[in-house]
């Protein structure tokens, strides 16, 4: 065989296997040195974490980090002292005390709470003692939310907005909730917004026999739709969904859909709640806000609802824009038509804020905050009271039940909330720092834009003098002037004439007349 090609070594037949394993043992470490580089460089450029809780939660949440590689976990916090020093899946856990010089000595970046089952008290002691740091901090959803068992990197959040509010949330009472609901058909207009689908969704936990959705807006009201309709065969019950397309402008689709399903309760959230853009369009927000609500009073008179309940705004008391004025005329109409007793127990449920909702501040920083900045803020001193849209939704169902005809409810939502603190913190919990002139070099600016037209700097939520309890702890029925019904008529004519017309003139000149303390921009 040699003598055919002779200028091939004999050798070769030996040296050929070993020069090959050379070679594949050669790229083979070469890949598990590249490797070993690529996944330094991601653990150093990793977040370095702290888990608040050293609990089974904490634990598991552990696994799931170690799985992923999207943090380089330096240890736990807890507050119980006796786990201090001990290790859990290898780590180390320290005590609440040091966390300050911890942060400091271990450059940690983010601070995970791994508490879903603590009081809401302990949480906001927590968030306040890192309010300082230069820390992202986060969160786990709610136990019921990990009733899986498993924990995983997706269930990682921004804190709640509950968090953020700084206060505990009104609890509800479950008797005041099921009274008048149970077994019962339910309406709610405005169902495909953030108070109205809200209201829908706690309605269902009540079980009434029909819950009837009314919007104008199709998207929305087919989303809710959807939502309730996958809920509602896992709760076990046999509630029946309506969906319904309608304005509240219609007053003829209105009798038509509550004689059809003559329900027993309304509650109506169908509004238009900016306050810019009803400033521009004061002829909409009339239509849609003071004569929306007249149309579906008296649909509801008409066809027999026991109760109707208005969801109204702190913005209604001494307003200086056409939005909380609107609001308190439609306030004002259901006032007169309770006193001309018809039947129907006509109420208003009034609160601040609502956290969450569409425009709402929260979410706006949040964005804010993903691009970069700045923190938009109309003024320094500005200040709002504010609620979950759990808690507004929880507070019209309750109210609702209290209503006795032409009362004003609100809620003791405790100190109202100065904007910038709010916007401070947001920054400082998402572990960046605010830029200013005191600290140029800061992360994120805060922006003094100035005061939209017919903003306020500070919300009230009674036009009158004492308040008088009601049957829960943190609701407040207020006894507000009106005009009677055979007064107010005759000027809500002349109004919707100015409305059709768009005359911004004659609807502010209205409100001048009617709405005690307003005054326009």
């Amino acid at each position: 065989m040699w003598q055919q090609w002779p200028m091939v070594p004999r050798s070769l037949g030996l040296l050929q296997p070993l020069v090959f394993l050379v070679l594949v043992g050669a790229s083979r470490a070469f890949a598990r040195f590249w490797l070993a580089e690529m996944d330094a460089k991601a653990r150093g450029s990793a977040g370095r974490l702290l888990i608040y809780g050293a609990g089974n939660v904490g634990a598991q949440t552990a696994a799931a980090l170690g799985i992923a590689r999207q943090y380089q976990l330096i240890g736990f916090v807890d507050d119980d002292e006796s786990m201090a020093g001990r290790s859990l899946n290898g780590l180390p856990v320290y005590s609440a005390k040091a966390l300050s010089r911890l942060v400091s000595a271990e450059a940690i970046t983010d601070i995970l709470l791994a508490m879903p089952n603590a009081p809401r008290e302990r949480r906001n002691q927590i968030i306040g003692a890192l309010d300082g740091l230069p820390v992202h901090v986060r969160t786990l959803p709610s136990m019921s939310d990990l009733a899986s068992g498993r924990v995983t990197v997706q269930d990682i959040r921004e804190l709640d907005i509950e968090d953020l509010l700084g206060r505990d949330p009104v609890h509800p009472s479950d008797e005041l909730l099921n009274r008048e609901l149970n077994g019962k058909v339910v309406l709610v207009s405005g169902a495909g917004g953030s108070i109205g689908s809200e209201l829908a969704r706690q309605i269902c936990s009540q079980m009434p026999s029909k819950l009837v959705l009314l919007d104008h807006n199709e998207f929305g009201l087919y989303a809710i739709h959807q939502e309730l309709s996958a809920l509602t065969p896992v709760n076990g019950t046999a509630l029946e969904l309506i969906p319904l397309l309608g304005s509240v402008a219609n007053v003829e689709r209105l009798r038509d859909v509550l004689a059809l399903y003559t329900p027993s309760v309304v509650y109506h959230a169908a509004a238009y709640k900016h306050v810019p853009m009803v400033e521009d369009n004061p002829g909409e927000g009339v239509r849609n806000n003071i004569f929306g609500t007249l149309n579906l009073a008296r649909a509801a008179a008409e066809a027999g609802v026991k109760r109707f309940v208005l969801i109204s705004t702190d913005k209604a008391v001494r307003p200086t824009n056409v939005m909380g004025a609107t609001k308190r005329v439609a306030e004002l109409v259901l006032q007169a038509l309770a006193a001309n007793k018809t039947g129907t127990c006509f109420s208003m449920v009034r609160f601040g804020n609502v956290l969450g909702s569409s425009g709402s501040v929260v979410p706006l920083f949040r964005k804010q905050l993903t691009d970069g900045g700045p923190l938009t803020v109309t003024h320094e001193e500005v200040t709002r009271y504010f609620m979950t849209i759990p808690e507004a939704a929880q507070l019209v169902l309750q109210a609702g039940a209290m209503g006795q005809g032409g009362d004003v409810f609100v809620l003791d939502m405790g100190q109202p909330v100065r904007i910038m603190d709010l916007a401070r913190r947001m920054i400082q919990l998402s572990g960046l720092s605010v830029r200013d002139a005191e600290h140029p070099d800061g992360d994120i600016e805060i922006a003094v834009i100035g005061l939209r037209t017919g903003e306020k700097l500070y919300e009230e939520l009674l036009i009158g003098d004492n308040p008088q309890p009601t049957e829960h702890p943190r609701i407040m029925k207020a006894h507000e002037p009106f005009l009677p019904w055979e007064e107010l008529k005759p000027e809500l004519d002349g109004l919707y004439v100015a409305a059709v017309r768009n005359d911004a003139l004659a609807i502010k000149a209205f409100m001048q007349r009617h709405v005690q303390g307003y005054q326009p921009a």
